[in-house]
Protein backbone atom coordinates (compact mmCIF):
# COMPACT_ATOMS: atom_id res chain seq x y z
CA UNK A 1 0.00 0.00 0.00
CA UNK A 2 2.90 2.13 1.20
CA UNK A 3 4.64 2.35 -2.34
CA UNK A 4 1.28 2.34 -4.55
CA UNK A 5 0.96 5.83 -2.44
CA UNK A 6 4.55 6.78 -3.57
CA UNK A 7 4.10 6.04 -6.94
CA UNK A 8 0.69 7.90 -7.19
CA UNK A 9 1.32 10.88 -4.76
CA UNK A 10 5.48 11.46 -4.43
CA UNK A 11 6.58 10.08 -8.03
CA UNK A 12 4.61 13.19 -10.03
CA UNK A 13 5.72 15.59 -7.70
CA UNK A 14 9.17 14.47 -7.55
CA UNK A 15 9.08 14.14 -11.36
CA UNK A 16 7.95 18.08 -11.97
CA UNK A 17 10.49 19.01 -9.93
CA UNK A 18 13.00 17.48 -11.63
CA UNK A 19 11.42 19.14 -15.09
CA UNK A 20 11.68 22.28 -13.35
CA UNK A 21 15.30 22.17 -12.36
CA UNK A 22 16.02 20.77 -15.76
CA UNK A 23 14.05 23.67 -17.30
CA UNK A 24 16.25 26.15 -14.80
CA UNK A 25 19.83 24.62 -16.02
CA UNK A 26 18.62 24.56 -19.86
CA UNK A 27 17.82 28.79 -19.09
CA UNK A 28 20.92 29.46 -17.08
CA UNK A 29 23.36 27.81 -19.53
CA UNK A 30 22.26 29.31 -22.54
CA UNK A 31 22.35 32.47 -20.59
CA UNK A 32 25.80 32.04 -19.76
CA UNK A 33 26.22 30.77 -23.39
CA UNK A 34 24.90 34.39 -24.24
CA UNK A 35 26.87 36.29 -22.32
CA UNK A 36 29.84 34.26 -22.84
CA UNK A 37 29.67 35.03 -26.52
CA UNK A 38 29.21 38.72 -26.46
CA UNK A 39 32.44 39.43 -24.34
CA UNK A 40 34.49 37.12 -26.55
CA UNK A 41 32.76 39.05 -29.48
CA UNK A 42 34.02 42.10 -28.02
CA UNK A 43 37.79 40.94 -27.99
CA UNK A 44 37.53 40.22 -31.40
CA UNK A 45 36.51 43.38 -31.88
CA UNK A 46 40.41 44.05 -30.18
CA UNK A 47 42.22 41.53 -32.05
CA UNK A 48 41.32 43.12 -35.53
CA UNK A 49 42.26 46.42 -34.33
CA UNK A 50 45.22 45.65 -32.81
CA UNK A 51 46.32 43.44 -35.66
CA UNK A 52 45.98 47.21 -37.67
CA UNK A 53 47.79 48.67 -35.55
CA UNK A 54 50.59 45.76 -35.56
CA UNK A 55 50.93 46.29 -39.39
CA UNK A 56 51.46 49.84 -39.07
CA UNK A 57 54.54 49.79 -37.21
CA UNK A 58 56.76 48.20 -39.07
CA UNK A 59 55.85 50.79 -41.56
CA UNK A 60 56.57 53.76 -39.16
CA UNK A 61 59.96 52.36 -37.82
CA UNK A 62 60.77 51.65 -41.78
CA UNK A 63 59.95 55.73 -42.31
CA UNK A 64 61.56 56.39 -38.94
CA UNK A 65 64.88 54.51 -40.38
CA UNK A 66 65.46 56.64 -43.46
CA UNK A 67 66.04 59.69 -40.85
CA UNK A 68 66.90 58.02 -37.92
CA UNK A 69 69.84 56.09 -39.03
CA UNK A 70 71.45 56.05 -36.02
CA UNK A 71 68.72 55.33 -33.01
CA UNK A 72 68.99 51.89 -34.43
CA UNK A 73 69.12 50.19 -30.97
CA UNK A 74 65.46 52.71 -30.17
CA UNK A 75 64.03 51.39 -33.31
CA UNK A 76 64.82 47.55 -33.41
CA UNK A 77 63.49 47.70 -30.05
CA UNK A 78 60.13 48.84 -31.23
CA UNK A 79 59.76 46.54 -33.77
CA UNK A 80 60.69 43.39 -30.94
CA UNK A 81 58.05 44.60 -28.83
CA UNK A 82 55.17 44.66 -31.51
CA UNK A 83 56.67 41.15 -32.22
CA UNK A 84 55.61 40.22 -28.85
CA UNK A 85 52.58 42.29 -28.15
CA UNK A 86 51.65 39.72 -31.45
CA UNK A 87 52.65 37.05 -29.79
CA UNK A 88 50.48 37.54 -26.96
CA UNK A 89 47.57 38.83 -28.81
CA UNK A 90 47.37 35.53 -30.92
CA UNK A 91 47.61 33.43 -27.18
CA UNK A 92 44.53 35.75 -25.74
CA UNK A 93 42.32 35.39 -29.32
CA UNK A 94 42.04 31.72 -28.67
CA UNK A 95 40.64 31.98 -25.20
CA UNK A 96 39.53 35.58 -24.70
CA UNK A 97 38.77 34.03 -21.12
CA UNK A 98 41.85 33.12 -19.73
CA UNK A 99 43.36 35.89 -16.99
CA UNK A 100 46.83 34.50 -17.62
CA UNK A 101 46.70 34.99 -21.65
CA UNK A 102 45.01 38.58 -21.08
CA UNK A 103 47.06 39.93 -18.42
CA UNK A 104 50.44 38.62 -21.03
CA UNK A 105 48.72 40.90 -23.49
CA UNK A 106 48.17 43.89 -21.24
CA UNK A 107 51.84 43.20 -20.38
CA UNK A 108 53.06 42.86 -24.24
CA UNK A 109 51.04 46.28 -24.95
CA UNK A 110 52.79 48.06 -21.82
CA UNK A 111 56.13 47.47 -23.70
CA UNK A 112 55.26 48.44 -26.91
CA UNK A 113 53.96 51.59 -25.69
CA UNK A 114 56.94 52.65 -23.51
CA UNK A 115 59.14 51.60 -26.91
CA UNK A 116 57.22 53.23 -28.94
CA UNK A 117 57.40 56.49 -26.68
CA UNK A 118 60.58 56.79 -26.41
CA UNK A 119 60.66 56.64 -30.84
CA UNK A 120 58.64 59.91 -30.66
CA UNK A 121 60.34 61.55 -28.00
CA UNK A 122 63.93 61.26 -30.36
CA UNK A 123 61.67 61.74 -33.09
CA UNK A 124 61.13 65.42 -32.01
CA UNK A 125 64.82 65.98 -32.68
CA UNK A 126 64.29 65.55 -36.30
CA UNK A 127 62.55 68.22 -38.01
CA UNK A 128 62.60 66.85 -41.85
CA UNK A 129 60.60 63.82 -40.32
CA UNK A 130 58.41 65.15 -38.51
CA UNK A 131 57.86 66.98 -41.88
CA UNK A 132 57.34 63.70 -43.66
CA UNK A 133 53.95 63.03 -45.80
CA UNK A 134 54.01 59.60 -44.81
CA UNK A 135 54.50 59.48 -42.00
CA UNK A 136 51.80 62.03 -40.88
CA UNK A 137 49.61 60.01 -42.58
CA UNK A 138 50.48 56.70 -40.30
CA UNK A 139 49.79 59.33 -37.25
CA UNK A 140 46.56 59.34 -38.34
CA UNK A 141 46.19 55.92 -39.24
CA UNK A 142 47.53 55.44 -35.71
CA UNK A 143 45.37 57.59 -33.72
CA UNK A 144 42.77 56.51 -35.37
CA UNK A 145 43.31 52.99 -34.59
CA UNK A 146 44.32 53.69 -31.04
CA UNK A 147 40.53 55.27 -30.42
CA UNK A 148 39.07 51.72 -32.01
CA UNK A 149 41.33 50.22 -29.86
CA UNK A 150 40.02 51.66 -26.87
CA UNK A 151 36.48 51.47 -27.58
CA UNK A 152 36.50 48.44 -28.20
CA UNK A 153 38.34 47.37 -25.49
CA UNK A 154 35.10 49.41 -23.22
CA UNK A 155 33.02 47.01 -25.19
CA UNK A 156 34.96 43.90 -24.14
CA UNK A 157 35.18 44.67 -20.61
CA UNK A 158 31.40 45.90 -20.21
CA UNK A 159 30.32 42.22 -21.68
CA UNK A 160 33.29 40.64 -19.25
CA UNK A 161 31.67 42.18 -16.15
CA UNK A 162 27.93 41.18 -17.13
CA UNK A 163 29.31 37.75 -17.63
CA UNK A 164 30.97 37.65 -14.34
CA UNK A 165 28.12 39.28 -12.04
CA UNK A 166 25.76 36.71 -13.73
CA UNK A 167 28.07 33.85 -13.13
CA UNK A 168 28.99 34.70 -9.86
CA UNK A 169 24.58 35.53 -8.38
CA UNK A 170 22.56 32.55 -7.54
CA UNK A 171 21.69 29.72 -9.09
CA UNK A 172 23.97 30.40 -11.58
CA UNK A 173 26.89 30.15 -9.34
CA UNK A 174 26.10 26.61 -8.89
CA UNK A 175 25.61 25.59 -12.06
CA UNK A 176 28.50 27.16 -13.49
CA UNK A 177 31.10 25.19 -12.35
CA UNK A 178 29.20 22.03 -13.49
CA UNK A 179 28.85 23.37 -16.95
CA UNK A 180 32.75 23.92 -17.44
CA UNK A 181 32.32 27.97 -17.24
CA UNK A 182 35.88 29.58 -16.24
CA UNK A 183 35.07 31.31 -12.61
CA UNK A 184 35.97 35.00 -13.59
CA UNK A 185 36.73 36.19 -17.12
CA UNK A 186 39.31 38.50 -17.23
CA UNK A 187 39.08 42.82 -18.04
CA UNK A 188 41.63 43.69 -20.08
CA UNK A 189 43.44 47.34 -18.68
CA UNK A 190 46.06 48.59 -20.72
CA UNK A 191 48.56 50.90 -18.29
CA UNK A 192 46.61 53.77 -16.98
CA UNK A 193 44.64 53.34 -20.17
CA UNK A 194 47.34 54.05 -22.33
CA UNK A 195 46.60 52.44 -25.19
CA UNK A 196 43.78 55.02 -25.79
CA UNK A 197 46.69 57.67 -24.63
CA UNK A 198 49.57 56.56 -25.85
CA UNK A 199 51.93 56.87 -28.32
CA UNK A 200 51.44 60.33 -28.45
CA UNK A 201 52.21 61.70 -31.78
CA UNK A 202 52.51 65.06 -32.45
CA UNK A 203 54.40 65.83 -35.84
CA UNK A 204 52.74 69.35 -36.20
Amino acid sequence: MGWIIFFVVFLPIVGLLFVILLFVAIGIYNRLVALRNQFQNGFAQIDVQLKRRYDLIPNLVKVAKGYMAHERETLDAVIQARNSAQTALGAASKNPGDPEAIQGLAGAEKNLNGSLGRLFALAEAYPDLKADGTMMNLQEELTSTENKVSFSRQSYNDGVTKFNIYRQSFPPVIFASLFGFPADAPLLEFDSDAIAEAPEVNFE
